[in-house]
């Protein structure tokens, strides 16, 4: 075997930069509670653990606390928001889609493994027009377990028809290497994403600077796995 049957990935931060939108959405949602919005480039580490947290970070970067009923409020407030608005700037990160074609050509399958709420996540993806290049696209409330619990990424592969010990995962921070070790399989780290700690401090297996370079990443990490 010289490709796994199987490459997950994580959508915000490693697929498309959807940091506008999602920091729009969430300075929308503030705004209804007098809160000043974030700015873009500091906010956009925010993001990576689902809507909710990004609504808990948010609150806590202006020293707010919230109760749940609040909270849930402020999330039906962001999602309404956040699905009509859900692709007005976020874009694929460059050179995405000629990665992903050379990945299928060499015969790899692809998965989506993110704590997005799955119907938001196959709404942006089809709003980009990269839905059909995935077998599973899989969210939070898939499963009802989100990243680094290992289930998420072992049912995203099981739905997708590959096999876990044939994957590997992409990410751009903490749930993804985590995830991907808890479910022992190997991880490529991506550094255009969203993290509060800078991905190369957690370690990946393999570290790219940009979308043309996963193929070669994916190779690599498929030849060590072939000689174990």
């Amino acid at each position: 075997m010289s490709l796994p049957r199987t490459v997950v990935f994580d959508l915000d931060g490693t697929l498309v930069d959807t940091a506008p939108d999602l920091i729009a959405a969430l300075n929308f949602a503030l705004d209804r509670e007098g809160v000043p919005p974030l700015p873009l480039k500091s906010a956009r580490n925010l993001i990576g653990a689902g809507a909710r947290k990004l609504i808990e970070r948010g609150l806590e970067v202006e020293g707010r606390v919230m109760g749940v009923e609040d909270v849930n409020r402020l999330m039906k407030d962001f999602i309404d928001y956040y699905a009509a608005h859900i692709a007005d700037v976020s874009r694929p990160f460059e050179g995405l889609e000629a990665a992903l074609d050379e990945l299928a050509a060499q015969g790899c399958r692809l998965a989506v493994c993110t704590n997005k709420l799955e119907w938001l996540s196959k709404r942006l993806l089809d709003q980009l027009g990269l839905s059909g290049r995935f077998s599973a696209i899989c969210g939070a409330d898939t499963f009802g377990v989100s990243k680094p619990d290992p289930i998420i990424l072992q049912q995203t592969v099981a739905r997708a028809g590959g096999h876990i010990a044939t994957t590997i995962m992409v990410g751009d921070a903490g749930p993804d290497v985590g995830v991907a070790r808890r479910a022992g399989v190997p991880v490529i780290g991506v550094e255009f994403g969203y993290t509060d700690v800078p991905i190369a401090e957690l370690k990946p297996d393999r570290l790219i600077g940009h979308m043309r370079d996963l193929p070669a990443a994916v190779e690599s990490l498929s030849k060590v796995a072939s000689q174990t």
